[in-house]
């Protein structure tokens, strides 16, 4: 039997949420230096995943396992990766130990000054149980087993929203905890049936292999393996219906438009960490899940409904983005500035061509890097000075310089500034989709304006101007903040100037997706080429 690697990358965080969950109440340091190794452990074991994994191997996944489990329903423990998945991975592994370092005190009360009983070892305990959901559902080739994990991670994620969010101080006590109690439920709800949709499409896509095959099955590579053999024919109308419910559910996870309200809310209230675990960890499932599952089981659905998928991505740069340049609360406008991005990684995608959905699947790494290097500082300042309001900054780059500093590059690549990550994905989605789609790739060209605008505005309003009383005495980065934000600031440097060594592992399975949905590159039209000359 072949070591289970994945199976273990999988594991340790789960266990170590166990763990740290059985700390003794009065051994807070403890837990948290506990949770934190296992975090590492497991960034261990993801960048053993990347060293073993061969872009240039033939077959769509490596590293598999397949154990029997629900023998008499079809159903097996079965995992795989692909380029696309062992990157997400590894980004996933990666911002988990920066985002228990940047959330420190977040679940101490003597530190924070509430007078809520926040257990620490639980704070911890949830983020790795959420970090164990997620990489399994990287994982997972099994739909069923996809589906159970896809929708268990709501539960941890609803506790770290509702339990230790962190609410507007504005509001009071009691108000803040009302709107946390909002937040969870709303992003509960939205996701909840978001997934009991995709229950009912599992079970007919279950039901519609038992029918043509003789036997039910959820394998991925069984299903599509069947398709290409011509051994199953799913009915167009069928097909559709399928896709649609898969797609809800994904959409909804994303965010896209108008399925996003949940966002705005839950990072809003969550702690800035937490706001992070949201954004650059959990919601890449769902775009992740829309190249894994919709595109390769349902190719001619997934051609069938571009059009309107690449105008409901369009409406989420635009609307995104707009709605951000208004925003007066930061973490409110990181979040719509989210769905703009994400809007991006979609229309990438669905724009069905391998420099789009290079850039979509780049897009998610980057974006990911990003918004943890600007969410993270916004909540470095946020706890300074006790306010989400942006009104209530100013002149914060004369008294902290190095904050300020940070917040700008975190800034500037939020805005995809050339020489830093997220230029190169969406240059490489606005490429992909100009050749395919060029009205919408001109309307797509907006969203970069309108990022410069929101950005540019923010940091004029908290950082430059005269120093406000209320900020004068505000102290710069720390050691322990910088030991979060530097290495992510670096990563955006590195990869803005260098992503071959990720578009690399990305690109086969990009251009194994495009295969499954029979999906050529546009050729370049015989009359523009001749007046171009």
């Amino acid at each position: 039997m072949a070591f289970p690697l994945l199976t273990l990358t999988a594991a340790v965080p789960a266990v170590g949420a166990v763990v740290t969950a059985a700390v003794p109440a009065g051994r807070r340091t403890a837990a948290k230096w506990l949770a934190l190794a296992f975090s590492l452990a497991t960034l261990a074991l993801a960048a053993v995943q990347l060293v073993r994994f061969d872009p240039g191997a033939k077959g769509p996944f490596q590293l598999t396992e397949s154990h029997a489990w629900i023998a008499d329903f079809g159903v097996r423990y079965e995992l795989g990766v692909d380029g696309i998945a062992v990157v997400l991975i590894a980004l996933a592994a990666l911002l988990i130990p920066f985002i228990m370092l940047a959330g420190w005190h977040d679940a101490d009360p003597q530190e924070s000054g509430s007078s809520r009983w926040r257990p620490t070892q639980g704070f911890f305990a949830l983020i790795l149980m959420v970090e164990a959901m997620v990489v399994i559902s990287f994982e997972a080739t099994d739909i069923f087993l996809f589906y159970i994990f896809f929708e268990a991670m709501l539960i941890p994620m609803y506790f770290l929203i509702g339990g230790f969010g962190d609410g507007a101080a504005e509001h009071g006590e009691a108000g803040a905890a009302a709107q946390r109690s909002y937040a969870a439920v709303k992003f509960l709800l939205y996701n909840l049936v978001g997934g009991l949709i995709m229950l009912a499409a599992v079970i007919g896509l279950y039901a519609v292999t038992a029918d043509q095959l003789g036997t039910g099955t959820f394998s991925l590579q069984e299903i599509v393996q069947a398709r290409a053999a011509g051994k199953l024919d799913i009915a167009t109308t069928t097909e559709r219906a399928l896709f649609l419910g898969f797609f809800f559910a994904f959409a909804v996870k994303a965010p896209l438009w108008p399925l996003h309200t949940w966002l705005p809310n839950a990072m809003g209230e969550a702690t800035a960490p937490v706001a992070v675990l949201i954004t650059a960890v959990v919601d890449k499932v769902g775009t992740f899940a829309m190249l894994r599952f919709c595109l390769q089981l349902f190719p001619e659905a997934s051609k069938w409904a571009t059009p309107v998928i690449v105008v409901l991505a369009l409406i989420s740069i635009l609307y995104g983005a707009l709605l951000a340049v208004g925003q007066r609360d930061i973490k409110r406008l990181v979040a719509y500035a989210s769905i703009s991005h994400f809007g991006f990684i979609v229309l990438g995608i669905f724009a069905m061509t391998s420099q789009g959905q290079s850039g979509a699947t780049l897009y998610m790494v980057n974006h990911g890097v990003s918004t943890a290097a600007l969410m993270l500082v916004a909540g470095f300042l946020i706890s300074r000075r006790g306010s989400r309001l942006i009104a209530d900054y100013g002149g914060v780059q004369k008294v902290a310089p190095v904050l300020a500093g940070t917040f700008l590059v975190g800034g500037l690549a939020t805005l995809s500034l050339p020489g830093l990550a997220p230029f190169v994905s969406e240059f490489l989605v606005l490429v992909g989709t100009f050749s395919r789609y060029p009205a919408a790739g001109i309307v797509a060209t907006l969203g970069i304006v309108l990022a410069a605008l929101y950005v540019l505005v923010l940091y004029q309003r908290t950082m430059t101007g005269p120093v406000k009383e209320e900020v004068r005495g505000m102290p710069d980065l720390r050691a322990r903040e910088l030991a979060v934000v530097a290495p992510l600031i670096a990563l955006l440097l590195f990869l803005g100037v260098y992503p071959k060594p990720v578009t690399e592992i990305l690109d086969p399975a990009v251009r194994h997706t495009m295969s499954q949905v029979h999906q050529a590159d546009p050729k370049p039209d015989v009359n523009d080429v001749e007046a171009a000359k």
